[in-house]
């Protein structure tokens, strides 16, 4: 299957988001702040593009999260039913962040 981006119509005030689907997989991006204001464009970088062996939430580019972003990765988590979903790339403070919300025993993050 051939790289493809996608890139969901509205972005939000508070985060960029982008989606690289490859192989199977989805490579979820998102750049700033990872908060309520970005749910929509969450949700769609993933439900528009099917379903997918492996789920990966790339947060380099993340700044904060808050509790709404803890609550669309476990909508996620459903979504993606008995595939992966990885946190990959996370800052320190989002580490934490995910580390005290205890994601670590349900998402593989690194």
């Amino acid at each position: 299957m051939p790289k493809q981006a996608l890139t969901p119509k509205a972005p939000s005030a508070s985060a960029r988001i982008h989606a690289d689907v490859s192989n199977g997989r989805i490579v979820i991006h998102v750049e700033g702040r990872f908060d309520f204001n970005c749910h929509q464009e969450f949700r769609r970088a993933y439900e528009s593009a099917g379903a997918f062996s492996e789920y990966i939430v790339d947060l380099m580019g993340t700044e904060y999260v808050d509790s709404s972003a803890l609550g669309m990765l476990l909508v996620l988590r459903e979504h993606a039913a008995a595939a992966p979903v990885q946190i990959v790339n996370s800052r320190p403070a989002v580490r934490r962040i995910l580390h005290i919300a205890n994601f670590h025993t349900l998402f593989m993050v690194t």
